[in-house]
């Protein structure tokens, strides 16, 4: 069966933070990629709150550019709010992400389409082997890349770059919020999407402004990804971790108590010194470790009881919301 006419084959989400100088020169350059490629492609700027004339930009872009869509926040939720608010939007059988800062080279987006449609690949991500960031973020990145890379068991180099390419039905299933962007591909896998690949790719000096992140992006990094770990593999199972670790100290209490007791009998028994139970420390550790037993199994009860009811919805404050029918031509 035929396409239809209208069927859009890229969607291109870009987040954007205070971006107004590097707009104009970013959206061209789409533009002409994908109009050299003859994509039918629309491309969704999300606006996260921008204090400076961003939304005015795109306002004025919107008239040259009949493929371009904007998305407005009243104010700044972050990154991973404007992506999940960018996805929901998003058409195209592929969808491409990147940074508005000029960073990521729009040139990526051929290979990085190619991919994903011809090598069958749900997800690519962009590595960015030369860097042009002073080594203070650049040692901490690497470590951070290393680590998670061993604990989410998946051979990437780059977690964070912000060019990465995905299967339209992959970013329909993500629900992003807090700072989960840092770890998509993580929970790409969790959802069941194993076929994550990489690719290297140009990363440019920044050419307008400055960064938006600084070194507590890492700090909080490594709580987001025990986070991003515990909701993706426990949230429809929450028992299976609090049952667990329930369990554990439930039993590991109750042996020590019965320990204790039979111990005093012994000495009882053998006409010994015997100490009271409630005079021992080992006992106090022994109640708070079935009390804490107790305390988690109810947790997991009750995490059960919401997960049946949960209906999360990632709700943002939109105030504008404006779009033009996608074409895969430009005005001149």
């Amino acid at each position: 069966m035929d396409k239809p006419l209208n069927r859009i084959n890229l969607s291109i989400v870009v987040p954007l933070l205070d971006e107004e100088e590097s707009l104009p020169e970013l959206v061209s350059w789409i533009d002409k990629v994908c109009s050299k490629e003859s994509y039918l492609y629309e491309l969704i700027l999300v606006d996260d709150g921008s204090t400076d004339n961003s939304w005015k930009v795109i306002t004025e872009l919107m008239s040259d550019y009949e493929s371009l869509r904007g998305v407005r926040f009243n104010r700044n939720y972050g990154k991973s709010a404007a992506l999940d608010v960018g996805f929901r939007y998003a058409q195209g059988d592929v969808v491409i992400t990147m940074d508005a800062d000029l960073q990521d080279s729009p040139d990526e987006i051929p290979a990085l389409y190619q991919m994903i449609i011809s090598d069958g690949y749900d997800m690519v991500s962009g590595w960015k082997k030369k860097r042009y960031d002073p080594i203070s973020k650049t040692i901490p990145s690497k470590f951070f890349n290393y680590v998670t890379s061993k604990i989410s068991g998946i051979r990437l180099h780059d977690f964070n770059c912000g060019l990465k390419a995905y299967r339209h039905n992959v970013i329909k299933s993500l629900t992003l919020y807090g700072e989960m962007h840092r770890y998509i591909p993580v929970i790409v896998k969790n959802q069941g999407f194993k076929k994550i690949g990489e690719k290297v790719v140009e990363h440019r000096a920044r050419k307008y402004g400055s960064t938006k992140f600084g070194l507590e992006r890492f700090i909080f990094g490594f709580l987001d990804l025990l986070s991003v770990t515990f909701v993706t593999k426990f949230r429809k199972r929450p028992m299976h971790l609090f049952g667990s670790l329930g369990t554990l100290s439930f039993i590991s209490g109750t042996a020590i108590t019965i320990y204790l007791i039979w111990r005093k009998l012994y000495h009882l028994y053998n006409h010994l010194p015997a100490r009271d139970i409630v005079d021992q420390p080992l006992f106090f550790l022994a109640l708070v470790a079935v009390v804490a037993g107790i305390q988690l199994f109810l947790a997991g009860f009750l995490a059960e009881m919401i997960t049946q009811t949960d209906a999360r919805k990632s709700d943002y404050n939109i105030s504008e919301s404006l779009r033009i029918a996608p074409s895969s031509q430009s005005k001149n």
